[in-house]
């Protein structure tokens, strides 16, 4: 697990080099320590130079993209797992390339990497609810949904956005394109990772929770409140110490949060745990 931990911090350590691909897919390691990662960077390489053996060497984007969308979705058969959407396995990306099914976001994440590959710049699209994909083009942006690939106009993503707002958008609320800006790599692993945080912590399997926290703390160094979430996965998990250097740590920096007064009610056990441990 540490090794692990250590190879996924070298993927995020810089956000202009983060390998979206290759950081998602290691998360698989969480459920299979021994997973070899190289066999799925290799089944992407096999997919991408099948598709670009196709391609006339001039081809525009957008005949490009049908292509793409065509054997992503049509001849490999990618599609979003509706008949069982909350499955922690629809994150990890290798039962994803296994099962041609998954969500939102890691299917995109394959699909964006596969476009890159064939020199499409497809970017990810952070957007409420469920993640979406833009290609920019002479004409404008063309946003699609990883579910089937999907073009969505104005006034699709106008009505996906209403469940969002209560009473309606208006005026004064961000316009539709601050919805539809890029969303980095480091945002869009934060995404997949909290999506897990949360099927774990419903249940809760904490082993699974803490695996994810770690991973969380590592690519959000500043968030403390990811280290808070950790510490909150240790102390449930019987490991005091390293559960009160993390709570300590957030009580530190945030000593006025709304959970503060309930945490500090629990450092005196920890603490106790911890001596009997030394």
């Amino acid at each position: 697990m540490i090794k692990s931990l250590d190879y996924f911090a070298s993927l995020v350590q810089e956000d202009e080099h983060i390998p979206l691909f290759e950081a998602a897919l290691s998360v698989a390691q969480d459920d299979v320590p021994a997973l070899d990662l190289s066999d799925y960077l290799l089944e992407i390489d096999r997919f991408a130079a099948r598709l670009q053996r196709r391609m006339p060497a001039d081809i525009a984007q957008i005949p490009k993209l049908r292509l793409l969308n065509n054997f992503f979705y049509q001849e490999l058969g990618f599609a979003g797992n509706l008949n069982d959407y909350y499955n922690p396995d629809n994150s990890y990306l290798h039962k994803v390339l296994a099962s041609r099914r998954g969500i939102p976001i890691s299917l995109a994440i394959i699909y964006i990497e596969l476009a890159q590959q064939i020199g499409l710049d497809v970017k990810g699209i952070s957007f409420p609810g469920h993640f979406l994909m833009k290609l920019s083009v002479n004409s404008g942006d063309i946003i699609l949904d990883p579910f089937n690939g999907a073009s969505l106009s104005r006034e699709d993503i106008e009505e996906r956005l209403e469940p969002y707002f209560i009473n309606g958008r208006s005026p004064n609320d961000p316009p539709l394109a601050s919805y539809l800006a890029e969303a980095p790599p480091r945002s869009i692993l934060a995404r997949m990772l909290r999506n897990l945080k949360t099927l774990f912590s419903e249940h809760p399997h904490w082993k699974q929770f803490l695996n994810v926290q770690q991973r969380l703390v590592i690519l959000l160094p500043d968030d403390i409140a990811e280290r808070r979430d950790r510490g909150l996965a240790f102390a449930n998990l019987d490991c005091p110490q390293a559960a009160l250097q993390d709570l300590e740590a957030y009580l530190d920096q945030c000593p006025q949060a709304i959970d503060a007064d309930s945490l500090r009610r629990r450092l005196p056990e920890l603490r106790a745990a911890t001596r009997k441990l030394n």
